[in-house]
């Protein structure tokens, strides 16, 4: 696909800071020709350094300010570039012009984070995930800064940091880091009860995602469209990743961070550069202005969601992402979001918790970046250009020319000058407000467990049994018996089957009255109804010297046609011969190659396995399976299968015949889990 005026702007725009040193000479920072970079100037070979020392100073003070201070939540993250495409015009609902051209492709930058952990946690752990979007539009940089929950824990900003001190680390220990299996966190929930459903969302399998790839975004509040007329309707926005909303077991994902911290920006790093791109569609629900109070849920109350049964997502665009960064601190690591970057056409509600941030997130930039100029910085310049007269402070680059910086004025003409709406001026909504000036609430934010009883009226089964075990875990680990009894009885309220499951296992007293009253559920919430593919799904084949080599190469090329990527996994690295003849490399040893790194498992074997290669791979199949992965067998592989006796389990699959075994092992793996097995 060709790249559009937009894209290029912004690559012609990067381009000028990008650099490549190979065969180039050193210099300073300021061009000087270095001509020694090993010794530092001395008074005689075993004599003092010299301050006259220019190089040795300027290079020892960038490296001990190399380090910015790390984002205080969402400080774990990893990013791309790509693309957006709106499918149709939006001029019905709104101005904005990145969502009226079809044929145009606005760029965006993307970066997905963990929220709880410091910036050298492992990345599968059980938390909420950010999904930050940056759009480089003709009018401006837009920024949809949300979560791939779309909820969260407080209603009001004012209480920001009251829920991240008591999820971080006890600063009395430093510890749990990256969890929230301890006291302080689950004494805020017991307490703040207004977290009710978010806590559901995080004890969920949303919470431990297979991948950035696999994982949904939302805005969480609730935005405004407007459109050329002066209309407006309230907005809330989703993106839907094309391969389903999957995810992770716990048990798994605990392995994952011991084997692979770096997984999830692994595996985005790694489907980019194959030119697997993750794609995303945008949707959003939409409200009426008239139809504020229709519903039986505050719009406004960002620990509610839109149930999509009663107002749809309208599908209205996809993003793919298709380059990696060049370098993860010029650009991951230093790019600022803020909500408060919109464009004409989009504007906000009065969430409390939204309006909030739009004073923090500039706030927070201006520790974290060293000044008011890091919109200069390039992963934050606007495609646009940019003027007015805002002059000076750390990190400056534009040289503005001229003695005026002010406005009104008569030296410049009154220039830089403002724009009418009809320019593409940004102009608030209009909307009417009064009334006293109170710290309180509204009386319908106060309702806080029937949307919690809905995502668990939602539940599959299995999704329930998960939910119960992550309370169990997480309160296990709680030492304080009283905040355990608070967060059971608490529940209790939400759903009794579920206050009473973890109550049991973590020796609370059982409730025996409980329970919302609400019996409504919302089938969107279950991940058990979302895309199933097997495209870009990884299959460790596991494989011995001596295998049929006809075979396994027909079988590997078929899992390839369907977009699914087998890697081979024996005792050591190098090339396997087949009893043809056939030739495989091997690219990982069971040493490196742990189960919990694969999607699927298919056994080959080999005439000639040694014993520790029957054990590793006895021990990789059997762990595959206790975490519901679909598991294939041909040939010598099927032996196994018969020894770890799982042969009629679902999800397991073997055969004789090469092309019935890839439509019916493609068929488990686009699965993703086989949760009977669990059930049984």
């Amino acid at each position: 696909m060709g790249k559009n005026n937009e894209q290029n702007k912004k690559d012609e725009q990067l381009e000028k800071f990008r650099t490549d040193d190979r065969g180039k000479k050193m210099t300073t920072n300021h061009g000087t020709k270095v001509s020694e970079d090993e010794f530092s100037l001395k008074a005689g070979e075993r004599g003092p350094t010299l301050m006259e020392d220019f190089h040795f100073r300027e290079k020892m003070t960038h490296f001990d300010h190399e380090r910015i201070p790390e984002r205080i939540v969402h400080a774990r993250g990893f990013a791309a570039h790509g693309e957006f495409q709106v499918y149709e015009s939006m001029k019905e609902y709104t101005r904005a012009g990145f969502l009226q051209d079809p044929s145009v492709k606005t760029p965006v930058f993307v970066r997905f984070s963990t929220v709880a952990g410091n910036k050298g946690s492992a990345e599968a752990v059980r938390d909420a995930r950010g999904f930050a979007t940056k759009f480089y539009t003709e009018e401006g940089n837009y920024d949809l800064v949300g979560n791939n929950i779309p909820v969260f824990f407080i209603q009001d900003a004012l209480k920001f940091p009251d829920i991240v001190h008591a999820v971080k680390p006890e600063p009395h220990n430093e510890m749990p880091q990256a969890a929230s299996a301890h006291d302080t966190f689950w004494d805020f929930v017991a307490n703040n009860q207004e977290s009710a459903h978010m806590v559901m969302w995080t004890m969920s399998d949303r919470a431990i995602p297979r991948s950035f790839r696999m994982m949904e975004g939302f805005g969480v509040h609730t935005f405004r469209f407007v459109n050329d007329q002066g209309e407006a309707h309230f907005v809330k926005f989703h993106w839907k990743p094309l391969l389903g909303t999957h995810s992770l077991v716990w048990d798994e994902a605990q392995k994952i961070n011991g084997k692979d911290p770096d997984f999830h920006r692994g595996d985005l790093y790694e489907s980019i550069e194959a030119g697997d791109y993750p794609e995303y569609e945008l949707g959003v629900q939409v409200i009426k202005e008239e139809d504020e109070f229709s519903f039986d849920f505050d719009i406004l109350d960002p620990t509610k969601l839109w149930p999509e049964e009663d107002i749809p997502v309208k599908i209205v665009g996809k993003m793919t992402l298709n380059r990696n960064v060049d370098n993860v601190f010029a650009e991951t690591e230093q790019v600022a979001f803020h909500p408060g970057n919109v464009v004409p056409g989009i504007d906000f509600s009065n969430d409390p918790l939204l309006q909030g941030r739009l004073f923090s997130y500039t706030d927070t930039q201006l520790i974290r970046l060293g000044g008011p100029n890091f919109h200069e910085l390039p992963i934050n310049r606007p495609v646009c250009p940019f003027h007015n007269n805002q002059r000076d402070g750390y990190g400056r680059m534009t040289i503005n020319k001229g003695p005026v910086s002010y406005h009104k004025n008569s030296l410049a003409d009154n220039t830089p000058e403002t724009s009418t709406e009809e320019e593409g001026g940004y102009v608030h909504y209009q909307e009417k407000v009064e009334g006293r000036k109170v710290r309180a609430r509204s009386e319908s934010f106060k309702d806080h467990f029937s949307q919690a009883t809905l995502f668990w009226n939602s539940m599959s089964d299995a999704e329930k049994d998960h939910i119960i075990q992550a309370f169990s875990f997480e309160l296990g680990k709680v030492k304080n018996p009283s905040i355990q009894q608070q967060v059971v009885d608490m529940y209790a309220n939400v759903s009794l089957e579920l206050a009473q499951g973890f109550a049991e296992n973590i020796g609370a007293e059982i409730p025996q009255t409980g329970g919302s009253g609400v019996t409504k559920s919302s089938p969107a919430l279950s991940q058990e109804n979302t895309n199933k593919k097997p495209q870009t799904r990884t299959v460790a084949v596991l494989i011995a010297e001596g295998f049929d080599g006809s075979e396994v190469s027909s079988i590997l090329d078929g899992l390839k046609g369907k977009g699914i990527q087998p890697e081979i996994v024996s005792d050591k690295l190098g090339t396997l011969k087949g009893a043809d003849g056939a030739k495989v490399k091997v690219g990982h040893t069971f040493l490196t190659g742990e189960s919990v790194l694969f999607d699927a498992i298919y056994a080959v074997g080999g005439s000639q396995i040694s014993e520790k290669t029957h054990k590793d791979a006895m021990y990789f199949i059997n762990e595959a399976f206790s975490h519901f992965k679909p598991i294939g067998a041909t040939h010598h592989g099927k032996k196994w299968l018969e020894e770890a006796k799982i042969t009629n389990s679902p999800g397991v699959v073997h055969g004789d015949d090469a092309q019935a075994f890839v439509k019916e092992f493609t068929e488990a793996i686009a699965e993703h889990r086989h949760w009977s097995r669990q059930l049984v």
